[in-house]
């Protein structure tokens, strides 16, 4: 990858996308678009189709009838794993044209797209792939007169919800799973970030995955999202977004034909620095990076930093260093480190979100204000806020930017009370040498995912999921395959 490259895709017209039903690119059926705005300069980009629930209809009985004649889910193990290898193979041969479609799209880096986006959707195809042939079901000890049996069976059709801030890795920790399975597939990308979910499902189609298996519908939330969530047909529902929303999905659920919903409702992550950490100035640089990658738009951002009272001052010093030496700028240079918001509500939202947090005795510095608005972009400082206490909103609420809370503490009782003092419960993270203090914090943090002197970075060999209002269910990792499979007893009379 070099910027010669990035340009000249950057520099190629995109052409309008439709919806992708049974295999086929399909128009909405009353015939509206919606123009897709690029976060680097807030320009037209393209088109996506403006689905309605008709759309998401078709495309759900599309997902039906692929499922009950089994093209997809007849197929012997080895057989869907041949097409799900191509399919990670590729996107890997196309790597660095999704990612420059990707950032066109949402803003993200394309240093970290390029390895978070395309790189990361084929390791987890790929890792699925060849955990699917391994994948038995039991024998119970029962009396010898009895054979039970227990099936794992694939549960039909899945709806899935895909986020805007990492489309193709989000998306492939649902579809990877599901497909693997046999399950057939419908998806809903984020009205802001469409483009490379599209592509890609484009090229499972070319790697061989069978019409109707796999079907895109773009459009509103509040159209084509609830049409998928108040289908009767559609078995499972995965969801990764805000809590309001997943709220919505659950009420859905309730009203159709209550199928299974998982959800990934962010979460407002604690990242406990104490004063036997080691190598502070390298905490320093991850406590940065942990908020301010992505501009924030990270769901496991480390956006609270609890830091020991001994060494506060010392260690935001070096945080706020590390913020001002990061390049905020043109997501598509190599040179920068930090992108664009993804659109310019989010950043008003940001913006607003710094505000409050003065008029509640939080302290600001560094950032805090919108920059290069003369690109027509959106674009925000890494921004530091101080003196933020227990209850304050900034404190409470996910922000999902660039914006990270610091609160002092005295001792590891008062730490473990800061962290758990929020309804989330997706990550967290705790910095000292101490083993026993370490293990300790691990247990006492209610959160799904917990680092130990470092943050970020956890594989697909480890499960991603949340307590509280964090969500429920997993991605990642083999437990992933438990939201795509349904149990079958069979209790045989020998």
């Amino acid at each position: 990858m070099d910027q010669t490259q990035i340009d000249t895709l950057r520099a190629q017209d995109v052409a309008p996308f439709t919806h992708l039903i049974d295999g086929k690119k399909v128009a909405a059926s009353n015939g509206k678009t919606m123009d897709v705005l690029s976060p680097i300069d807030g320009q037209v980009l393209t088109q996506v189709a403006k689905g309605t629930a008709a759309d998401m209809d078709a495309a759900v009985a599309a997902a039906r009838g692929a499922f009950e004649d089994g093209r997809w889910s007849g197929q012997g193990p080895a057989a869907r794993k041949k097409v799900l290898m191509k399919w990670a193979d590729l996107i890997d041969a196309h790597a660095l044209e999704l990612a420059v479609l990707g950032v066109r799209d949402n803003g993200t880096e394309i240093g970290m797209a390029i390895k978070a986006e395309p790189g990361s959707a084929s390791g987890t195809i790929r890792y699925y792939a060849e955990a699917l042939d391994k994948v038995y079901g039991e024998v119970a000890p029962t009396n010898p007169d009895i054979l039970g049996m227990i099936h794992k069976e694939p549960v039909g059709v899945v709806g899935a919800i895909i986020p805007w801030n990492f489309p193709m890795m989000i998306g492939a920790w649902k579809l990877g799973p599901a497909l693997a399975m046999g399950n057939s597939v419908v998806m809903k990308p984020s009205e802001t970030a469409s483009l490379s979910l599209l592509r890609m499902a484009e090229l499972a189609h070319e790697a061989g995955l069978p019409d109707g298996v796999l079907n895109v519908v773009t459009g509103e939330g509040a159209v084509v999202g609830e049409a998928l969530a108040l289908s009767m047909d559609v078995d499972v529902l995965v969801f990764t977004g805000s809590g309001g929303t997943g709220r919505r999905l659950m009420e859905y659920s309730a009203r159709s034909n209550m199928k299974r919903v998982y959800l990934e409702l962010g979460g407002k992550s604690p990242n406990i620095i104490f004063a036997d950490a080691p190598y502070l100035d390298e905490a320093a640089k991850v406590a940065a990076m942990g908020i301010f990658r992505n501009s924030g738009q990270v769901c496991v951002a480390g956006s609270r930093l609890l830091v020991e009272a001994s060494i506060h001052d010392e260690f935001v010093a070096a945080v706020v260093k590390a913020a001002e030496g990061l390049r905020v700028g043109d997501p598509l240079s190599l040179d920068t480190h930090v992108g664009a918001i993804n659109s310019e509500t989010q950043l008003l939202q940001n913006l607003a979100f710094v505000e409050t947090a003065k008029t509640e005795g939080g302290r600001v510095v560094t950032g805090g204000q919108r920059i290069l608005e003369n690109t027509g972009g959106y674009y925000m400082a890494p921004t530091v806020v101080t003196d933020v206490t227990r209850d304050a909103t900034i404190a409470q609420k996910e922000v999902f930017g660039p914006v990270l809370a610091v609160t002092a503490f005295d001792t590891d009782a008062e730490a473990i009370s800061l962290a758990n003092s929020t309804i989330y419960g997706l990550a967290g993270a705790v910095w000292t040498s101490n083993l026993s203090r370490a293990h300790a914090m691990v247990r006492a943090v209610k959160t799904g995912v917990m680092h130990v002197n470092t943050y970020g970075g956890a594989d697909g060999t480890v499960p991603l999921g949340g307590v509280g209002q964090s969500g429920n269910g997993h991605d990642k990792s083999l437990h992933a395959l438990d939201k795509y499979v349904n149990l079958k007893t069979a209790w045989i009379k020998l």
